[in-house]
């Protein structure tokens, strides 16, 4: 049986009631470098993206899902993106907001638990994540899960202070029959 919860934090669908954070979140500039936003959004915008947010990641190529502690709040978000059933392969993307819940095993149980599924409910062959040169934290992170760097994207990514690198990380479903 497929178990999207570990031992401090679980895995959960996008909800309603999701959308202040949500709107927090994205419109926050300090990750806009590594999400890719490039404007603010709308909490109409954000609205209609929950609505749409129960589609099957067969049809719209992605899921995000919501990680949430044992009080049952979001504290931060992970993805699979990219989907691509035919090659068995996705990138995936997480997110912890507060810096105060992070570094204490939350993003790495996160990640163990999308891995997880993706292995086994989606029958991945190989997940990957792209991350900027200077993220120690989430090069530490996915590193420490097994995922091996695979290659260097050079002045991928357009910042304030000028391109910055991209390394590709990636991690091969080695339990596979």
């Amino acid at each position: 049986m497929l178990n999207l919860k570990g031992k401090q934090v679980y895995l959960r669908a996008l909800e309603p009631t999701d959308l202040d954070f949500l709107y927090k979140l994205e419109n926050d500039t300090s990750v806009w470098e590594v999400s890719g936003t490039l404007k603010p959004y709308s909490k109409k915008v954000l609205q209609l993206y929950l609505d749409n947010a129960h589609r099957d990641i067969y049809d719209v190529k992605q899921l995000r899902l919501c990680i949430s502690n044992e009080k049952d709040e979001c504290i931060g978000l992970i993805d699979l993106f990219d989907f691509d059933p035919k090659h068995r392969r996705a990138g995936i993307g997480i997110i912890i907001v507060e810096p105060g819940d992070r570094n204490r095993g939350a993003g790495a149980e996160a990640l163990s638990l999308l891995c997880d599924y993706a292995f086994s409910a989606l029958d991945m062959h190989q997940l990957y994540a792209n991350i900027l040169e200077d993220n120690e934290a989430s090069i530490h992170l996915f590193q420490k899960m097994g995922f091996e760097e695979i290659g260097v994207k050079k002045e991928w990514i357009r910042t304030n202070q000028g391109f910055k690198n991209e390394i590709m990380y990636q991690k091969i479903n080695t339990n596979e029959s």
